[in-house]
């Protein structure tokens, strides 16, 4: 099956979201993995969900290091304009991972490493309350940092973490943990499914906030419907809110987005993106077989690229953008092709 492939591309500066508190179907954006004085951050909850309405998120997780003592003092940060989800970083000495959207109280033991042969279960405490388990910051340079554990049995991959510089949050950490989960994606699909990608600021200072965050499509600004939107893989991570971007995918009537899948018989697959908010930078499309598109965004900010390209079944499509430095400004979790 040949494939001709057309993409458009245009770009310009990012407008205010004028939709502050809104419910319903929608694209929603957040930070999963926020730190405060509760555990070795240096700002309150209060002071973090002051930060998070300033840079236009939509909810924001807590995720204290082995501690849910802020659970209360969080909920009470909720409001129409932001959704707080509870959860913890699950800090054990092999590997974190983000146990999200707990009961009030609930605490994920972090006491074992990878022979104690107990993740498992550890991973079915969060599903029984229907929560999502995210593997975290996989090579992060420290001590306990570095993911040891499979993948098996996690929701998601936390590829961007914004931990270390709000100036330059990307990093040769951030570099391998995309180019693992984008590796796998070809095998994760061929057995029917994937594990998303997700990013995350990581917040332990003042100015970290939202640097990146997750843009989820979800049905309602819940907490029920964002893990759902998560699970799904219907995101893509932002570097901040300035950015924002749609990719679409069409094969006769047929269409898909973020997420979701596309079947492609005999027609001709057209893949759709717009992009503002990165002014110089290169977008890269991704498949199956590696990169099969690469363009140079205009210095003005202002551009229409079109495309066409023969290739052979595609098991997805999906998108990175960077800056002219090589920083990352977005990518998206893929579109499969069936």
């Amino acid at each position: 099956m040949m494939f001709t492939t057309t993409v458009t591309i245009m770009v310009g500066a990012a407008e205010p979201d004028a939709n502050r508190g809104r419910r319903g179907p929608a694209w929603y954006r957040g930070d999963c993995h926020v730190h405060s004085v509760f555990s070795d951050g240096e700002l309150t909850p209060e002071q973090l969900a002051a930060a998070a309405r300033a840079v236009g998120l939509d909810f924001i997780a807590t995720t204290e290091d082995n501690s849910v003592s802020a659970h209360s003092t969080w909920r009470g940060c909720a409001g129409d304009d932001l959704l707080v989800i509870l959860g913890e970083e699950v800090t054990t000495g092999d590997g974190h991972w983000l146990a999200l959207a707990l009961p009030p109280g609930q605490l994920i033991d972090w006491r074992y490493g990878v022979r104690d042969g107990v993740i498992a279960e550890r991973l079915r405490d969060v599903h029984r309350v229907a929560g999502l388990c995210v593997v975290a910051h996989p090579h992060a340079p420290y001590p306990s940092g570095e993911f040891l554990f499979e993948h098996d049995g996690f929701d998601a991959v936390e590829v961007w973490n914004g931990l270390w510089s709000s100036d330059r949050p990307w990093n040769a950490d951030n570099d391998a943990a995309l180019a693992d989960w984008g590796r796998s994606l070809a095998t994760d699909l061929a057995h029917g499914t994937f594990r998303p990608a997700i990013g995350n600021s990581d917040t332990h200072l003042a100015g970290q906030i939202g640097i990146p965050h997750t843009v989820v499509w979800a049905e309602d600004r819940t907490t029920t419907a964002i893990m759902s939107g998560l699970r799904e893989g219907r995101c893509w991570i932002a570097g901040t809110a300035d950015v924002d971007l749609s990719l679409l995918a069409g094969a006769g009537t047929r269409r898909a987005g973020i997420g979701q899948r596309l079947q492609v018989r005999d027609d001709s697959l057209v893949v759709h993106l717009t992009l503002r908010g990165v002014r110089a930078g290169v977008v890269t499309v991704q498949s199956g077989h590696g990169e099969i598109y690469r363009g140079v965004l205009p210095a003005d900010g202002c551009g229409d690229l079109r495309w066409r390209a023969k290739r052979r079944d595609h098991a997805f499509i999906r998108v990175e953008v960077r800056h002219a430095d090589g920083q990352l400004a977005a990518v998206t979790n893929p579109i499969v092709i069936e």
